[in-house]
């Protein structure tokens, strides 16, 4: 059928039009297939381009300069063209598929045997780009247009075939917005437990695609209707059964909370937002208690537990260690924000100059409006951030270690603590200069000895982490 799209090239599109008419003009047959074939039907930008052709490894290698055998052995040759990739393979059947993940032997064949191999149907449509024409010969047409997933042929046989087709039929149906026919949900909850038989690394990388917005939430629904969300994140659908105290939390169980977060995420979310979402709470089935006298439910120590159990579950899907530790520290982190308005401020000073803290104040945002909705305290909180902006003086340290040894100081525990005490005063505006700084540990010296050494000088300077050690009751108003 002829296609009625018409639409400006793009670079990587009119350089994938040119490798099929290359191809063609050569003796071979060629098309685009696959994923791009399906978004430029369904008017979406392609994120690449993959071309299927009659022609064998070799001569595709022949055909064109700049080349990478990257699955030679499976008919597929990288072509390197404008500064773009695109995978050009072999017409192909596959057979004796041992692992539940590639093909035991692959067979070259025609192109109507290479749509009938492939995972879904509405994966299998071939275009070609030079004559403007749609082949179709598993159905893909029709269930583009009921916006349905269905595997090409009995689903038994594709997801046995390869496992991790369980979990693309989930992001696909999320990612697309369709629905997935009945039969081929019928096995995929069937074949659920194979899936971790897929490395970490493979899932780990649908999960990423999965949880991403505009998708996100309805992606960890269709995890737990499957079955899948069991096997790749037991943790997380412990939390469909954990309730929470309806004064507190209106919205539900602990996964409710986490399905509106993700609803709400802004369209250019970092990375590592929507894992610090699902993760959050994640210690909270394992921390609940509820008082016999109200009824109310608590998480004592969610935070804690639950940022011990956020890196092994990241570690488990072999994340990037810079991003386990940044939602690590924003699970850890989270539940500080509700005292935020009441906190000293260099304490809250210390909140926003944290690294993390971009990533952490979207959390608290995402937290709120998925439960109550009330934005007050990270409405105080974003004033601040943007009033600290203008004082760019406050970050760096008034003094360092070579100014107190230049007064006197010997290296050591006491340099340390003093440095840590002028720290504390620059960031409740009690030092604002180096010359103030310098004058005041001056006098702090002549009161605690002049070299400040030994145990003496130790007892004389308190840092503000030893002051929040002492008993409660001991404290200062100021402290408090």
């Amino acid at each position: 059928m002829k296609s009625k799209l018409a639409h400006k090239l793009s670079r990587a599109e009119d350089t994938a039009l040119a490798i099929v008419r290359g191809l063609q003009n050569a003796g071979f047959p060629a098309f685009w297939v696959g994923g791009c074939v399906r978004d430029v039907l369904l008017g979406r930008a392609p994120g690449d381009y993959d071309i299927v052709t009659a022609a064998l490894p070799v001569q595709i290698e022949r055909l064109f300069k700049r080349t990478l055998p990257v699955g030679r052995k499976f008919g597929v040759i990288v072509v390197l063209e404008h500064g773009h990739s695109f995978q050009v393979a072999t017409f192909r059947a596959e057979a004796d598929y041992q692992d539940g993940r590639r093909p035991g032997r692959v067979v070259f064949g025609d192109a109507m045997a290479d749509a009938r191999r492939r995972d879904f149907t509405v994966n299998g449509l071939f275009y070609d780009p030079v004559r403007k024409e749609v082949h179709d010969w598993v159905g893909g047409g029709a269930d583009l247009r009921a916006r349905m997933i269905r595997t090409i042929g009995a689903p038994e046989e594709r997801f046995a075939e390869d496992h991790l087709r369980l979990l693309r039929a989930v992001r696909f149906a999320a990612q697309l917005g369709f629905t997935i026919e009945p039969g081929t949900f019928a096995a995929l909850k069937a074949h659920a437990p194979k899936i971790r038989t897929i490395s970490a690394e493979r899932i780990r990388e649908e999960l990423l695609k999965l949880l991403r917005p505009p998708h996100a939430s309805r992606g960890l629904e269709l995890l737990r209707e499957s079955g899948l969300l069991e096997q790749v994140l037991p943790e997380v659908a412990a939390t469909v059964r954990c309730e929470q105290s309806p004064d507190f939390h209106p919205e539900g169980s602990v996964f409710n909370h986490l399905r509106l977060m993700l609803d709400h995420l802004p369209s250019d979310a970092a990375p590592e937002l929507p894992w610090a979402v699902l993760l959050h709470d994640v210690a909270k089935p394992v921390t609940a208690s509820k008082d016999p006298a109200t009824g109310s439910i608590h998480f004592y120590g969610h935070e804690r537990i639950g940022a011990d159990m956020a890196e092994g579950i990241l570690s488990r899907l072999r994340f990037p260690r810079r991003q386990i530790e940044d939602v690590v520290k924003a699970v850890r982190c989270h539940m500080q924000f509700k005292d935020a308005m009441q906190m000293r401020k260099s304490t809250l000073r210390r909140l926003l100059m944290r690294p993390t803290f971009p990533l952490e104040l979207e959390l608290h945002r995402l937290d709120c409006l998925g439960s109550h909705a009330q934005l007050d305290v990270y409405d105080f909180l974003l004033a601040q951030a943007r009033e600290l902006e203008q004082q760019p003086q406050i970050r760096p340290p008034l003094l360092n270690g070579d100014d107190l040894i230049a007064l006197g100081m010997r290296p050591g525990p006491a340099l340390g603590a003093l440095l840590a005490e002028i720290r504390e005063k620059q960031l409740q505006d009690e030092l604002k200069t180096k010359a103030e700084a310098r004058r005041w540990a001056r006098e702090r010296l002549g009161e605690g000895g002049a070299k400040c050494e030994g145990r003496s000088a130790k007892a004389e300077v308190r840092t503000p982490k030893a002051e929040a050690r002492r008993p409660k009751e001991t404290r200062s108003p100021k402290s408090e």
